[in-house]
């Protein structure tokens, strides 16, 4: 991911030289293990264990020579271990992907619960928005056209609970990746004790693999960039939503707009939802990493490096990505600018048509049938669309000419706004117990 978009915490974790890290923290470990089953000199750790990490620039040298990342690593180390003959015995009876493997699932863990930390603040913050609007009316929106009364914190609460979904999928994911893999060549154990997997899998808090060859099957990498892309299609959702709300047309909500902030190089009054926009762009970037990921899924029998130039790829642009979008998203959900009185103004734009639905309801139970209910109310709502007069007005006319006699009270009654939205008491209830 480009630097514009990767925060420093992220960065880091993706980072060539905490690669290298984790590297020789997973060979210590492997080495350690050997060392307390007797299978290496225990005086051989220390100095392995003392020497620092390679730097990305001395590995790149060596690579460029061996075209081999692994063995690159490990002669860059080695030179920089001292007594050099103590790194005899690094990496024994080990294959590469045992330390990538590793190492990728330690990075994986770091990313997430990185991730969960943001994504928790940014349920949080709709909760809060949510509860906050719990009372402030607008039109709610089918197809974009005006439907029925609703409150602005209804739209709110959905998108809460969704996200908070998404953080619960990448939750359980965080376990599919949270898994150790020292095997051998083909996963065998041929040429290192399970023992030692057990190990180096409890001091680095994962999992040792139930099975593998010699990679472990990439399903669990996949589900994680499938519950990555979920979280980054819900900030789509929470930008989508503002973008529309920004419209001139509508101008219900606004991102924050700071001092000195510019819309236009050539439209000075512009204050365009670029926050909003980013989102949404961004959110396209996770969603293409799924299917390459996930075609790592079938390798030839026990593994080809075809998932590998993928995985350098999408892994940290779709963990990068999200993490810039749960900052960018809860930014934009703590500094939304709420219009009430303009939602109120745009609930009776159409002359009462959001009220048609009760007005079907209140004509059938005077005694017509539906479908002649449907019929009258229709014809008047048309007649409103297409002239402007009030709808109240249009309905008088065309259930005159049916003869028929309203109650205006009774209409008068379903027509408050209020009224639509009595029953979602129990709905801000749980969002208020939502974590």
């Amino acid at each position: 991911m480009i630097g514009r978009y990767t925060l420093p915490e992220m960065g880091r974790v993706w980072s060539e030289a905490h690669k290298y890290e984790l590297w020789c923290k997973v060979e210590v470990l492997v080495l350690e293990a050997h060392a307390v089953a007797g299978r290496v000199p225990a005086e051989v750790v220390e100095p392995v264990r003392a020497a620092p990490a390679p730097t990305p620039e001395a590995v790149a040298e060596v690579e460029a020579v061996t075209q081999h990342d692994v063995i690159a690593f490990l002669t860059a180390w080695a030179d920089r271990t001292e007594p050099r003959s103590a790194a005899a015995y690094v990496h024994f009876g080990m294959t590469s992907s045992d330390l990538l493997d590793t190492a990728l699932a330690c990075q994986l863990v770091e990313a997430t619960d990185i991730l969960l930390a943001k994504a928790d603040r940014l349920v949080a913050a709709l909760r809060e928005l949510g509860l906050a609007h719990r009372d402030t009316l607008r039109v709610g929106r089918t197809h974009g056209i005006h439907g029925e009364p609703t409150v602005f914190g209804h739209r709110v609460a959905d998108l809460a609970f969704g996200m908070a979904r998404c953080r619960d999928r990448l939750r359980a994911a965080r376990a599919d990746v949270a898994v150790a893999k020292i095997s051998g060549a083909v996963g065998t154990y041929s040429n290192i004790d399970p023992s030692v997997e057990r190990y180096v899998a409890e001091k680095l808090g994962l999992t040792p693999a139930p099975v593998a060859t010699q990679v472990v099957l990439r399903d669990g990498i996949a589900a994680w960039v499938a519950a990555l892309a979920g979280i980054a299609t819900l900030c789509e959702a929470v930008a989508l939503e503002v973008r529309h709300g920004q419209r001139t047309e509508v101008r219900e909500l606004s991102e924050p707009f700071g001092r000195g902030q510019k819309g236009s190089s050539a439209m000075p009054h512009k204050k365009n939802p670029i926050m909003s926009e980013r989102i949404c762009g961004l959110a396209r970037i996770v969603r293409a990493q799924y299917v390459p990921v996930l075609e790592g899924v079938p390798l030839w029998h026990e593994r080809d490096i075809s998932h590998s130039s993928t995985e350098r790829v999408a892994l940290p642009d779709a963990a990068t990505a999200v993490d810039y979008l749960l900052h960018l998203t809860t930014r934009l959900v703590t500094g939304l600018v709420v219009d009430r009185a303009r939602m109120l103004a745009n609930l009776d734009a159409t002359g009462g048509l959001v009220y048609t639905s009760a007005v079907l309801l209140e004509l059938v139970e005077s005694g017509l049938s539906r479908e002649d209910a449907y019929g009258v109310t229709q014809a008047a709502a048309m007649d409103t669309w297409q002239t402007g007069v009030p709808f109240r007005e249009t309905l008088r006319r065309h259930a005159s000419e049916r003869g028929l006699e309203l109650d205006e009270a009774r209409l008068d009654e379903v027509s408050r706004p209020e009224r639509y939205v009595e029953r979602l008491g129990p709905v801000f209830d749980r969002l208020a117990a939502l974590r």
